[in-house]
């Protein structure tokens, strides 16, 4: 049977809908709510659920319009460019330089372990790798990129469909793991929950270094700031879209992911808007337009997953993943919480490490928001995550994976 197709207006419904039945769910079944399970989670999961027992009982099967969820992500990444305002940056020092060292060695972990499983069960050790960090700290668009080069030049059949597959049981299990991780670690603290107050910001337009820790603030913006805001976006997005095809023609072998050309032309743009003309930066518009594009994008991803198609993995690399889930859950909890400062804010940066380590940066700030939601905010959290898992890691992941397919293959 042929699938049903919805263009873009049919998706941005659908994805609203997928939102709005996640945050009621999480509203009022309390084991959501006491494990911080992100409310695109939870309601994209249920939606594919559905989508699955349609497939099975009737065959019919449904298609989304991939640009819409392509455009809402390079927003978001956007967003946090158009937030990195360089004295900001400097805040992070020391500990954005250790977060990055501690993610980049845990690299280095997920794919000797994917390599060390794969040759055990007798598969090539370039599966490790899609298995590894080529989709799980990766994400689709890199394990897209990889998956076509290991298919065409080391002759792994089926390498794009593998690497698709893994990376959205990745999306899945890092946005399941990351809020428990925290509240297991946040709990031996002895912290308690936040009480529910009102956190209107009706304030001037000044700078806001809150970009994204406060999810659900009210925020005053207006049209004016709006549009100049989303004219913001289409520049990065403009940018980005020329900078890939004019790297296709002039560099091939050089693979940059579209959202890093997106979010580095965001702190360009920024800086330069802000140090040299002057500009007011509406961050409270950029604030707004970044959290919603970040819902959407994650509503997007998981009622498109084809359940069925996991269902199917191969029992080798099924076998792979499933152990990459719990590396990645002892090396947050033992290992990142533990060398970010045994405190509150590494208990965040651990949920945040789960999102982009198994998925991607917008599972991990997902994550962070529905822990600091309940216990309160992390300045330090939401200023080093979104930096390192968007831009930092992306570079240093496509020159690890360089030299160990050069070398395993």
């Amino acid at each position: 049977m042929e699938p049903i197709q919805l263009n873009a207006y049919y998706t941005l419904i659908a994805a609203t809908i997928v939102l709005l039945i996640g945050r009621l769910i999480v509203q009022k079944v309390k084991f959501f709510r006491d494990f911080n399970i992100p409310a695109p989670v939870v309601g994209g999961l249920l939606v594919a659920a559905v989508f699955t027992t349609l497939y099975y009982t009737t065959g019919v099967t449904f298609t989304f319009e991939a640009s819409l969820q392509s455009t809402f992500m390079l927003v978001f990444f956007s967003s946090i460019g158009l937030s990195a305002d360089f004295s900001r940056l400097k805040q992070g020092g020391f500990p954005l330089v250790a977060f990055l060292i501690i993610v980049s060695i845990f690299i280095l972990v997920q794919n000797f372990v994917g390599i060390g499983l794969a040759t055990a069960l007798g598969q090539n050790p370039l599966i490790g790798l899609i298995t590894g960090s080529i989709t799980l700290t990766g994400g689709h668009g890199t394990g897209a990129a990889y998956g076509d080069t290991l298919a065409t030049k080391y002759g792994i059949q089926g390498a794009v469909e593998m690497a698709m597959v893994s990376a959205t049981y990745g999306l899945v299990s890092g946005g399941l793991i990351g809020g428990p991780v925290a509240r297991r670690l946040v709990n031996k603290m002895g912290r308690q929950p936040i009480a529910e107050t009102s956190d209107d910001d009706n304030s001037s337009d000044s700078y806001d270094d809150k970009t994204f820790e406060k999810a659900h603030r009210r925020r005053l913006i207006t049209a004016e700031s709006a549009v100049e805001t989303m004219a913001l976006f289409a520049a990065c997005l403009a940018f980005s879209s020329f900078m890939v095809g004019y790297m296709k023609e002039v560099a091939p072998d050089f693979k940059l992911p579209q959202f890093v050309w997106a979010l580095g032309f965001g702190v360009i743009l920024r800086n330069a808007l802000t140090g040299i003309f002057r500009f007011n930066m509406f961050d409270r518009a950029i604030d707004v337009f970044g959290n919603a594009s970040l819902s959407l994008f994650l509503a997007m991803a998981l009622m498109s997953m084809k359940l069925w198609q996991l269902a199917g993995m191969a029992g080798p690399m099924m076998i792979i993943l499933l152990v990459q889930t719990v590396v990645m859950i002892f090396y947050a909890y033992f290992v990142t919480f533990r060398f970010m400062g045994k405190d509150y804010d590494a208990a965040i940066l651990a949920a945040g490490h789960c999102g982009f380590g198994l998925g991607a940066t917008p599972t991990a700030v997902a994550n962070m928001q529905s822990v600091t939601g309940t216990f309160g905010p992390s300045h330090k959290a939401f200023l080093i995550v979104p930096l390192v898992g968007a831009f930092f890691i992306d570079l240093i992941n496509a020159a690890i994976l360089d030299r160990m397919m050069a070398f395993f293959g």
